[in-house]
């Protein structure tokens, strides 16, 4: 009788551990497929955070096009900065206003694209391609195509504080002379 015992005893408990480790198992698998889950959507979101200032570029080089030059100065919080080379720094929507219509004058066809868009140490580099020609009165005729950058820092509101941009002036000013 002990012998019987001793087996079924064995038996019930090779069958605890089985259905244990078949447990054990099924959780591991889920809880496997759950960290796959979180990290798809941390990379979902890591994506959409980078969707998010790439529309954000578009939609600046899409209103420095469109012959508006509140457009680009809504872009700006209300007492952001827009400095064009080493030229004097336009503060305030107004003043950034002023900047845009300058070009926007100059050029009344410019079409301005993105390039393409590089964060990094908090800045972002917004890389920019105009083309245009200098039809406004007293312009030269001369087509124009430039590429440059602006470096932005944005406020809390994620608006542009702060714009830096860059181009090759005596590019620019070879163009639009028409020389070589």
């Amino acid at each position: 009788m002990m012998g019987i015992c001793s087996k079924t005893l064995l038996m019930k408990i090779k069958y605890m551990v089985f259905i244990t480790l078949i447990c054990l198992s099924i959780s591991c698998k889920n809880s496997s497929e759950k960290s796959k889950a979180i990290q798809i959507n941390d990379q979902t979101n890591k994506n959409m955070e980078q969707q998010e200032p790439i529309k954000f570029g578009r939609d600046y080089s899409m209103a420095w096009s469109s012959q508006s030059p509140e457009k680009v100065a809504g872009f700006f919080a209300s007492d952001g900065m827009l400095q064009v080379n080493d030229g004097e720094p336009a503060i305030g929507t107004e003043a950034i206003t002023a900047v845009a219509k300058g070009f926007m004058d100059a050029f009344p066809d410019m079409v301005v694209t993105m390039d393409s868009l590089v964060t990094k140490s908090g800045k972002t580099r917004f890389y920019w391609t105009l083309t245009g020609t200098n039809n406004a009165p007293g312009g030269t005729g001369n087509k124009v195509e430039i590429s440059g950058f602006e470096e932005w820092a944005f406020n809390k509101e994620g608006l542009v504080q702060e714009s830096k941009g860059h181009f090759d002036a005596e590019d620019y000013n070879r163009q639009l002379k028409g020389t070589d």
